[in-house]
């Protein structure tokens, strides 16, 4: 199981340790962080214990409401299941007797810097740690970006999918990673494609050797990240294969039990592989917008067809 450190979120969001400097190498394994609102009137039966703890202006206000035996009972309830770590989210005040229960239990006590509300500060935590934690495994391809979706190049070692890369990247959109790529399993549904940090910006290209194209062709050239739509096979063209169907059955790739639309590109002298796979793209978008140009043509076929009653 992934994990990462109190001290990594400290590290990422510039918080402050208020108390557990010496316990910061505590790990964190759940993605998702936690505000107690039940678990303050004694409701434990759902108490995600592993999970971040996150104290907003309400469960500040609400702990300063109470009277003192009855606030340190409410907090004793909350501590003694030894969360990961408590953040505090900046502005609060008068917080001696949490940190009283939290030196007493070695739990570290943080607080953020940033003017932002609880809201805000959750939804940036969440993201950071889904991506961090989400499980992830390397494959053999190319990554790219067109026109705002995820590519996933796949095929056999020099087939060209470096090459297609290069003439796609050219053409405005944008390369990923590069003979190695990382999927991130973020949901069920949603697959991340992102590179191994040391490929990172470096295309590698046949007879010509190792390009940065940051370096040849600026920023817009490269991408760190994208949601993965399409998976792209590159093949050697078939003999006696049509494949001009006006619409192919949709076929499907998994990766960690997300299933990602698929398509095979024969390859052959001449052919447009990076305008075919725009083309894809595009196509793509527009089978989610509800669109089929298939089903429009045999409409438009349908009305053309006299009616046999007359």
């Amino acid at each position: 199981m992934k994990s990462l450190t109190v001290e990594n979120l400290v590290r990422k969001f510039s918080l402050k340790v208020l108390v557990g400097e010496n316990q910061l190498q505590q790990t964190i394994t759940q993605s998702r962080a936690h505000r107690p609102g039940l678990e303050f009137v004694g409701h434990f039966d759902f108490f995600p214990t592993e999970r971040v703890q996150i104290l907003g202006k309400k469960e500040i206000i609400f702990l300063h409401k109470l009277s003192k035996d009855e606030r340190q009972l409410r907090i004793g309830n909350i501590v003694k299941y030894h969360p990961p770590c408590f953040i505090v989210t900046a502005g609060q005040e008068g917080l001696t007797y949490l940190t009283q229960y939290c030196v007493e239990e070695r739990i570290p006590l943080l607080c953020t810097n940033e003017p932002e509300t609880t809201s805000e500060f959750i939804t940036k935590l969440d993201a950071y740690m889904v991506k961090t934690l989400a499980p992830e495994i390397a494959i053999h391809g190319v990554c790219v970006n067109v026109s705002g979706m995820g590519i996933l190049l796949r095929g056999k070692s020099g087939v060209g999918k470096s090459e297609t890369a290069h003439t796609l990247i050219g053409r405005g959109h944008r390369l990923v990673a590069d003979d190695i790529v990382v999927l991130k399993k973020l949901s069920p549904r949603t697959l991340l494609g992102t590179h191994d940090e040391k490929t990172k910006e470096f295309l590698a290209l046949r007879s010509v050797g190792l390009l940065n194209v940051v370096r040849l062709y600026g920023r817009k050239a490269f991408q760190d990240e994208t949601r993965i739509a399409l998976d792209i096979e590159l093949t050697k063209r078939q003999k006696n294969s049509l494949n001009n169907e006006l619409e192919h059955e949709p076929e499907f790739t998994e990766y960690m039990d997300v299933r990602i639309p698929h398509i095979e590109i024969q390859l052959q002298p001449g052919r447009d592989v990076a305008g075919l796979i725009e083309a894809a793209a595009h196509n793509w978008y527009l089978k989610q917008q509800g669109y089929s140009a298939a089903e429009e043509f045999m409409r438009r076929l349908e009305s053309d067809i006299p009616d046999s009653n007359w």
